[in-house]
Order: C-alpha cells, then sequence, then structure tokens
C-alpha cells in the first residue's frame, strides 16, 4: 500500500468517525456539532469576462468601495482552480461588512455565460444586496440602464408569514450573473439591517441564493457536512413571487442557512416549474457562469476532511499557497450536489 493511498484511508476513517451520532436529517444543527469545522461565510466569489468593468459596475452604480486587487498565476493556482496555465486578476468589492471576490481568467479565457439563463436553472446563483429604499434603488438601477431580471419590484403577500411585507427585486451584471435587491420589514432579516439611522441606500449583503434540485439532499452536505444551521424555511408561491423569478407559476421552498458569521446561503428547490437544467458537467472555475462561497476553517484538518468527503472536487486536492496574496495560504475547492462551488479556506 502507497503512503498516499494510506493517507487516503486515514482520512476517511476520520470523516466517516467525525459522521457518527449526526442528528436526523430533519434536525437542525448548531455550531457546536460542525463536522467539516467552519467558523463563517467569509466572501462570495465569481467570474467576470472584464474585471474593469465589474468592478464599475459594482463600485460606481451599487455603492461597493474597492478593498484591494492582486494578480496570481502558478502551479499552487492550477491546483486550486482546476485551470491549467492560469493567470488570474482578482479584486475584492466591499459593501458594509461583506465582501465579494470578483476573478478575471486572463488565461486561459473561460466561456461566457449561457445567454438563455433562467432563474430555474441548477448552475443560477446570487447576491441579496440589502437596501434601505427599494423604490430608490430600482430608481437608481434604471439611471444606469441596468438590465432586468424581475419585471419590477415585487412586495411579497403577508398570507406568506415568514415573507412577507419583505420587497425584493432581481437584476443582472454585465456578464449576466443574477443580483437581488432586498429590503426587509421591521420585525424581518437580521435586526441589524433595521438598526441604522440614515443609513446608506445600500447597506450589505444579507445571503447568496443557489437553486437546488432536491433540499433535503442539500442539507445532507450543507447542515450534516459542513455544519450550517437552518435559520428558516418557507413555501413562495404566487404572482408576486413568479414576478420577482419571471418565472410563471414558480413555486419554491427555500431554506435559510447561516454559520456563526457572515452572509447567509439560501436553497431554492422549485416545486413548479421542474424543468431547471442541471448544472453544465464540463463547467469551470474559468467560465463566467462560475460561483464560489467562500467558508473559514476552524480546524487544520477541515481542509483534508472537505477534500474526503464525497464530493466531487474542483481542485486538484489541498492547494497550500506561497503566499496570502488572496487572504489565505490553503484552500481546496468542492461541489455540492448540484454543482454549486464551496470553497474552503485556511489562514
Amino acid at each position: 500500500m502507497t503512503g498516499r493511498r494510506l493517507a487516503q484511508l486515514v482520512l476517511h476513517a476520520l470523516l466517516a468517525a467525525a459522521l457518527v451520532g449526526a442528528q436526523p436529517l430533519g434536525a437542525q444543527r448548531g455550531p457546536a456539532n460542525q463536522t467539516v469545522a467552519l467558523a463563517r461565510v467569509s466572501t462570495v466569489g465569481f467570474t467576470v469576462a472584464d474585471l474593469d468593468r465589474s468592478v464599475d459596475f459594482f463600485t460606481r452604480v451599487l455603492g461597493f468601495t474597492m478593498d484591494g486587487e492582486t494578480e496570481v498565476a502558478g502551479p499552487a493556482y492550477e491546483e486550486l482552480t482546476g485551470v491549467f496555465g492560469v493567470r488570474m486578476r482578482v479584486a475584492r468589492v466591499r459593501l458594509g461588512a461583506e465582501t465579494l471576490e470578483i476573478t478575471q481568467y486572463l488565461a486561459p479565457e473561460g466561456r461566457p455565460m449561457p445567454v438563455d439563463t433562467r432563474s430555474q436553472d441548477r448552475w443560477f446563483q446570487h447576491v441579496a444586496i440589502v437596501v434601505s429604499d427599494v423604490d430608490a434603488a430600482y430608481r437608481r438601477l434604471r439611471e444606469h440602464k441596468v438590465r432586468h431580471a424581475s419585471t419590477g419590484p415585487q412586495l411579497l403577500p403577508g398570507a406568506n408569514p415568514n415573507a412577507g411585507g419583505i420587497r425584493a427585486f432581481y437584476f443582472k451584471d454585465p456578464d449576466g450573473h443574477f443580483l437581488e435587491l432586498i429590503w426587509f420589514p421591521p420585525g424581518k432579516g437580521d435586526p441589524r439591517w433595521q438598526r441604522a439611522t440614515s443609513a446608506p441606500l445600500f447597506l450589505g449583503i444579507d445571503h447568496t441564493a443557489i437553486v437546488v434540485r432536491d433540499t433535503e439532499a442539500s442539507l445532507r452536505f450543507y447542515r450534516d457536512l459542513l455544519g450550517f444551521s437552518v435559520a428558516g424555511q418557507s413555501r413562495n408561491f404566487g404572482t408576486e413571487q413568479a414576478h420577482l423569478n419571471n418565472v410563471e407559476g414558480a413555486s419554491l421552498l427555500i431554506t435559510g442557512l447561516r454559520l456563526p458569521e457572515g452572509p447567509g446561503v439560501e436553497l431554492l428547490e422549485y416545486i413548479t416549474p421542474s424543468d431547471g437544467r442541471d448544472y453544465p458537467a464540463a463547467a469551470r472555475a474559468n467560465d463566467v457562469l462560475h460561483w464560489h462561497t467562500t467558508l473559514v476553517a476552524r480546524r487544520p484538518d477541515a481542509l483534508a476532511l472537505a477534500a474526503t468527503m464525497g464530493s466531487p472536487l474542483v481542485s486538484r486536492g489541498v492547494a497550500a499557497l506561497l503566499d496570502s496574496a488572496l487572504g489565505f495560504r490553503r484552500a481546496v475547492m468542492v461541489r455540492d450536489a448540484d454543482g454549486h462551488v464551496v470553497r474552503i479556506i485556511d489562514r
């Protein structure tokens, strides 16, 4: 038996031991029960065709501030991204306490966003940008000729006790990534969105949302393996939800997940319609449809466990970087059951 094979068997055994005594699927798990020990959601990132254009959009239109830019290349980044011959420009833009990581692959260039992407397709992901006044924010988007995804801002009805009174609007960035404006009424959402006085128009990022085929299967990954807690669940339907997603007859099961810190992750399961397309099997990190949610490990062994827990790898293994140009020194990227990517990092 080779040393490499022995190490893999040991890691699998560690993971199996960590899963012993896991709670039933319907139970909520808190930080004390984490399997892959994670501290927080750090950033949400995506690939773009033109970094300068994207940074200008987020800073000039949406009120983000520049938080640094770097350029990286070399074998460690090939291992991390699973892309040979990679050279990347990476920018971080901040809104409130949250940060987006925007990446342009100078080499090799990937494929553009599929022009027929729909809200129910399972490569769909967005970030929800909290605003203090959704009508004023919508006017600002119109002034800058931002592309619609929703027909217009929607007021979710009071018949839905968990989402009633929330106002929201989907739109697109220059590459076709979906984004959301969201406004929470008193008593809804994180209390910090209600505390600001003389608040700016754009406040921060509440969550990133991903479309999934099966909520139960996704919970086995995000809750039972990664240690997220279930923060809430609702069934959203009706004309307002359909016009928000711009999907006729849309009925969704929405499950909110949280780590101890950082934005949430929201699972969107379309009950109807059921014609959402699968994440493209050939998609790579340099394709513009690529998103990744970065999670910070609490223990050194978390990355090794993540790399051997049975989920498809984007990375070729746990990548050890020679510097911390991206803000971390070790990382691994894995896919969930639907193809969405999480990047687990150790600073």
